[in-house]
């Protein structure tokens, strides 16, 4: 066997290897030394397969509104007690705006010089004098207030998505759906009621020192200090999706939550150019920020959201005023999403239920047997043709199709992809276009038989006339595919899922295994007559 013969031999069967052991719990049973050592996940099925949960939620943003300006109304009064500028009243009239009413007119020029500096998104829109009284309306900035209307919902959608993790659903799905709407789609969900009653619980946010008295290993290993506790972060590895956990050795003790936290907003750096996270702590949070940061300097801080670290920057020097930075080099999206998470404390605002349906597993299971049923059935009469028309070389092309099926499984396995009902027509399709690529290699050959050549030779013409082909519609397919993944929906991602992989399997089975197998008989066993 030539050299060329053998590394290709080594390709396929390392790939064959790994879509086996990727596919083995999915249809096999596993030993425990398997879990412990090799991949354990098995292929996700969507809602449309196992059944589960669809709900269709509405954000009341007009209420997150409202609570800014309840907040900023009794922030507005402790400033007037600390300007000294006596009041009669400040209070909430409507969700964007305040009624301030100070009892000594000759204080108007001082409010109003407050009102700019302190509170410039709010804006005066009216003015009542009364004797020994003026009264102020205040109004809250159009596009502060749509820009806390839009805040309410990342904030939700990411305090809903750190619920549905805690609750341990496979392959959810948590979108923006409309204005002040949020898809969710909860898979293989048994409980109901309980998922329901999870996503309405507020999130908690903490600040917890970092133990670094104690080795993480040894507390890995069963040694945790009594006073501290393991917890992990979770990072997401933007290329391949894979989830990795990092552990963290913490004290169990809380030292700030975030019911303390008024905001967090992303900041650039006017020195360096680079983003980062400023927070604001109410003012006795301010206070226990302070205290914590002096007593601490050259420790970690992790900050905490469900049991799950995000961050842990090292505290250079004390901190006082209720403001803080988190810098790290983060980029943009980085800082904006830790951003949202120190935000995602609580509900911002109250969600409503527009529409609750459940799939149950009897449609479920019809879905998974009929889809299993078209696969079988164009599979068996594609196969059936291919060996009729192409004889030998039919059942090579043929196995190259098995193989294509196998190995889009096995990348769903590994990717941990949802396999949905429009991810099975998918399949379809695949099956379909893997055989399509053999038929212009086999028709390719045929001509050059019919011209003379020998068979030796005219397999090596057929790919490699019809290789550009291949490549070529395969390519703008796949091309169409991630424009569907990138922007459709979620059937629409599930079939173009199944459909790129199908795509990259198929031109490796009809470009590789399938000239490999040629080659072998026309290297090794010296084969004169090709039966196509």
């Amino acid at each position: 066997m030539t050299k060329s013969l053998k590394w290709r031999a080594a390709l396929i069967s390392f790939v064959l290897v790994l879509a086996f052991v990727y596919l083995v719990p999915t249809f096999g049973f596993m030993p425990l030394w398997w879990e412990d050592n090799l991949p354990s996940e098995k292929v996700s099925l969507g809602l449309d397969l196992q059944g589960g949960m669809h709900l269709l939620l509405e954000v009341q943003a007009d209420k997150a509104v409202g609570n800014a300006i309840e907040r900023y109304a009794a922030d507005f009064e402790e400033l007037l007690f600390d300007e000294r500028i006596p009041f009669d009243h400040v209070a909430k009239i409507d969700t964007s705006q305040i009624e301030v009413e100070i009892i000594d007119p000759s204080m108007k020029e001082k409010l109003e010089e407050v009102v700019e500096k302190r509170f410039s998104v709010l804006t005066k829109v009216a003015e009542e004098q009364k004797e020994g009284s003026v009264k102020f309306i205040l109004k809250m900035d159009e596009k502060e207030a749509d820009y806390i209307s839009k805040l309410a919902i990342d904030q939700a959608i990411e305090t809903i998505r750190n619920r549905i993790d805690q609750f341990g659903v496979s392959e959810p799905t948590i979108q923006k759906h409309g204005d002040e709407r949020i898809l969710i789609q909860l898979p293989g969900v048994k409980d109901p009621k309980r998922a329901i009653d999870l996503i309405g619980k507020t999130a908690i946010l903490e600040f917890k020192l970092v133990d670094d008295e104690h080795s993480i290993q040894d507390a890995l290993n069963g040694s945790v200090p009594a006073e501290s506790q393991i917890l992990y972060q979770r990072q997401v590895n933007p290329q391949t999706g894979e989830v990795n956990k990092v552990p963290y050795l913490l004290k169990k003790r809380t030292l700030l939550t975030g019911d303390r936290l008024i905001n967090a907003q992303v900041r650039i750096d006017s020195r360096f150019n680079e983003p980062y996270v400023s927070l604001e702590f109410d003012k006795r949070g301010g206070k226990i920020f302070e205290r914590v940061t002096k007593n601490n300097i050259k420790r970690r801080l992790a900050i905490i959201l469900d049991d799950n670290v995000y961050s842990a920057p090292v505290i250079q020097e004390r901190i006082a005023g209720g403001q803080a930075q988190i810098t790290g080099r983060f980029t943009m999206e980085e800082a904006r999403d830790l951003a949202i998470v120190l935000r995602a404390g609580s509900l911002p605002a109250p969600v409503i239920i527009l529409e609750k349906r459940e799939v149950g597993p009897s449609l479920g299971h019809d879905s998974i047997t009929q889809g299993i049923q078209s696969i079988i059935i164009g599979s068996i009469a594609v196969i059936l043709f291919i060996i009729i028309y192409y004889k030998l070389s039919g059942i090579v092309a043929n196995t190259a199709l098995i193989l294509n099926i196998f190995f889009i499984l096995a990348a769903l396995a590994a990717f941990r992809a949802t396999l949905t009902l429009p991810g099975i027509a998918g399949i379809v399709l695949t099956v379909g276009m893997a055989i399509d690529a053999n038929v212009l290699i086999f028709e390719r050959t045929r001509e050059e038989l019919r011209l003379g050549k020998t068979p030796r030779a005219a397999i090596d013409s057929g790919y490699s006339k019809a290789i550009i082909t291949i490549m070529d519609s395969n390519i703008t397919t796949l091309v169409a595919a991630v424009f569907l993944f990138q922007f459709g929906t979620g059937p629409v991602k599930g079939f173009a899922v199944t459909l790129s992989i199908g795509l990259i399997a198929s031109m490796f089975t009809a470009i590789v295994v399938t000239r490999w197998v040629f080659d072998y008989f026309f290297m090794t066993r010296r084969i004169q007559k090709l039966s196509i």
